[in-house]
């Protein structure tokens, strides 16, 4: 793609791009990822559609207006622009950045009125499961590999798990020796952590701690 040389051909890029994309992008952190933006080319496609419906209305609605105050033929556009930047600040802030956030908080809230019942803005089970409970309630975590093996660890503030669109993965900041149906047992001597993909394994759970203070692992 060609870099845009003068001041006339990046209005238009902008224009073309920045409307759209400022919609799609608020659009998809309010209401959260759709099946059907996951390839990149449909997401683009979507923010130029978005774009170009946006650019129409403007032209329609302040597209006279902008014409009258910066249709000077002895003047060049750059020059005009710069003899107005609060002006101009303005306007673009409106255009491109207050209209598309308005229509995406719109739309965003309507579909997900509309489909509470049916719809949630997380993308997969594996971060509905989890969410902030590292944070909030930290909890032990077993897991059972493909070959039957069990592995499990503390699920603490200082563990870390991946979330959409990224592949499942988990880091547990300790490990713990397992017995063969699963049991826990002691922490591992010298544990750092434990890293776990979900790929490699056939079951995950999560076990809450035990109400004894006492027999609770400590974060410190």
């Amino acid at each position: 793609m060609q870099t845009p040389s003068t001041i006339e051909q990046l209005v238009l890029l902008i224009l073309l791009v920045l409307p759209g994309m400022t919609y799609q992008y608020l659009r998809e952190r309010w209401r959260g990822p759709v099946a059907g933006e996951r390839q990149l080319a449909d997401r683009v496609l979507r923010a130029i559609t978005a774009s170009v419906a946006l650019d129409a209305v403007y032209a329609v609605t302040v597209g006279p207006h902008l014409v009258a105050r910066f249709d000077d033929p002895g003047t060049p556009l750059a020059r005009q622009l710069l003899a107005e930047p609060r002006a101009v600040g303005l306007w673009a802030l409106g255009l491109f950045i207050g209209v598309p956030a308005a229509l995406a908080a719109a739309v965003s809230w309507r579909l997900r009125r509309g489909a509470a019942t049916t719809y949630r803005a997380v993308p997969t089970a594996w971060d509905y499961a989890f969410g902030n409970r590292r944070d909030s309630r930290p909890c032990f975590l077993r897991a059972r590999l493909k070959d039957g093996t069990w592995v499990g660890g503390w699920l603490g503030p200082r563990s870390y798990v991946s979330g959409y669109p990224e592949s499942p993965d988990v880091f547990l900041q300790w490990a713990y020796e397992m017995g063969p149906d699963g049991s826990f047992g002691p922490p591992v001597t010298g544990t750092a952590g434990l890293y776990l993909r979900i790929e490699n394994t056939d079951l995950l759970e999560l076990v809450d701690p035990p109400p004894d203070p006492a027999r609770r692992p400590h974060d410190d």
